[in-house]
């Protein structure tokens, strides 16, 4: 963004750094490995950059079309024949005969190729736009399957802890049975929330293998370890805090808005050729040729001929008659016209929508959190509280098993909404046209090498 949205541009870079409450192990590098890799395998994105060499070629395509031209062209031949004369014997004659010219053409007024030019500049605009487009849907790619990895991690790592905790629980159950101070009803009740706690975390190994997957599909290799996301980061909101500002910048500077914008430029081009068919063009052309012959099959004299002769000339061509093609070439270029604009309108819309729910992603992510590791903070107590009083009596076992689960299934979602919030954060600036490779060193700034949470799974 310019203007207010300086500060944008620092959202990340700037807000993250101040909020770590542990420094972390840097994993920018790491981070940029993956990106580095899915830029030199991900076939989406490199079919956007051949796209993109071969679109800058269309402009000095369409400018040779206003340069002079030189063709050359000659021939050679022999000619045999056999010719009688009045009173003279059959003669057998046979004879070369050589031929060649040089043509320089120089258009003087082609406005259909003048047109062509421009359209031409026009379709490389769309196409770096386009580019622009195609490099940041690789940098959410990669984000969001790196980050869908990490979860998944983090879900099997959670479904076996509380795998754990069921099983140490049916242990504590069946002692209590056996000594008759529990009923074979707490030990079924338990045993069968640890068979399907088991079932879930083949679910969730399962959900991680699909992940690692996903992200191989994009960088063309078996992922790395992967970093995770620090227990003292605090999540950065977006600068400004308008979502008003991030629309604006959104309806002009997303890179399918531009794309679609060049599209209307095009289309426009392409109208304005089609009604310039029906004017005439006026070239200068200039040949120079010779054109030999070692003999002549006509004459009774058999003699060779050597000339060479020097043109210039200004041709003028008029269309006058085309059976309706120029008309329905006008009509196509002006649906194709209509298309595009209505387009671009759809592309403003969904830039407008993409910057407004991320926006909001954001804000609902940041509040979900907080009140995730309340909740988290209050399970923690409650299970303990639980254990404690069903040792005592006062506390029955499903009144256990109901707090742990509730407390893994707040880690999970914790889980979740840490990662979807940054990714909303990297969505909006995406829809504002503002997403680099920078902004991944500064989401790495959240990260660490080693695994912070792995000790909170307990409870």
């Amino acid at each position: 963004m310019r203007g207010g949205s300086g500060r944008a541009g620092a959202w990340f870079a700037g807000a993250v750094l101040a909020a770590l409450a542990v420094p972390a192990v840097s994993v920018a590098e790491t981070l940029s490995d993956v990106y580095a890799l899915a830029r030199t395998n991900d076939p989406t994105f490199q079919s956007a950059q051949f796209a993109l060499q071969a679109a800058r070629q269309l402009r000095p395509e369409a400018f040779s079309a206003l340069l002079p031209s030189v063709v050359g062209t000659a021939s050679g031949s022999r000619a045999y024949g056999r010719t009688t004369y009045t009173d003279t014997p059959e003669v057998n004659r046979a004879f070369d005969t050589d031929q060649w010219t040089i043509q320089l053409t120089q258009p003087i007024f082609r406005m259909e190729t003048v047109l062509a030019y421009d359209e031409a500049k026009a379709s490389v605009e769309q196409a770096i736009a386009q580019y622009a487009l195609a490099e940041q849907d690789l940098i959410l790619r990669v984000t969001r399957a790196y980050f869908d990895e990490v979860v998944a991690e983090r879900h099997v790592e959670t479904a076996q802890a509380q795998l754990r905790a069921l099983n140490e629980q049916l242990q504590t159950a069946r002692h209590s049975f056996d000594a008759g101070v529990a009923s074979i009803t707490d030990v079924d009740d338990t045993q069968s929330r640890a068979a399907v706690a088991e079932a879930q975390a083949v679910a969730a190994e399962n959900d991680r293998e699909s992940a690692r997957a996903a992200l191989e599909a994009i960088i063309g290799a078996p992922p790395p370890g992967l970093a995770t996301l620090n227990d003292g980061a605090t999540l950065p909101r977006p600068v400004p805090a308008d979502a008003s500002i991030w629309v604006s910048h959104a309806v002009r500077d997303n890179p399918a808005v531009k794309a679609a914008s060049a599209a209307i430029s095009i289309a426009d081009y392409e109208l304005d050729r089609s009604h310039a068919q029906r004017l005439p063009t006026v070239d200068l052309i200039g040949t120079y040729g010779g054109n030999y012959s070692s003999g002549n099959i006509t004459e009774p004299t058999n003699f060779g001929s050597n000339v060479k002769d020097r043109q210039v000339s200004i041709q003028v061509s008029v269309p006058l008659l085309d059976g309706g093609a120029i008309q329905a070439r006008v009509g196509e270029a002006r649906a194709k016209k209509s298309k595009a604009q209505a387009d671009y309108t759809a592309a403003q819309r969904q830039a407008a929508l993409t910057a407004r729910q991320s926006y909001a992603a954001i804000l609902s992510g940041g509040s979900q959190v907080q009140a995730l590791q309340t909740a988290i903070a209050a399970g923690r107590n409650a299970v303990k509280g639980n254990k404690a009083g069903y040792g005592l009596g006062i506390r029955i076992n499903s009144d256990v098993l109901n707090a742990e689960q509730q407390l893994y299934s707040s880690l999970q979602d914790l889980d979740k909404a840490r990662y979807d919030t940054l990714f909303a954060g990297l969505q909006l600036k995406a829809a504002a046209g503002e997403l680099s490779p920078e902004d991944l060193k500064a989401v790495s700034s959240l990260l660490s090498v080693l695994r912070p949470n792995q000790g909170s799974v307990t409870p």
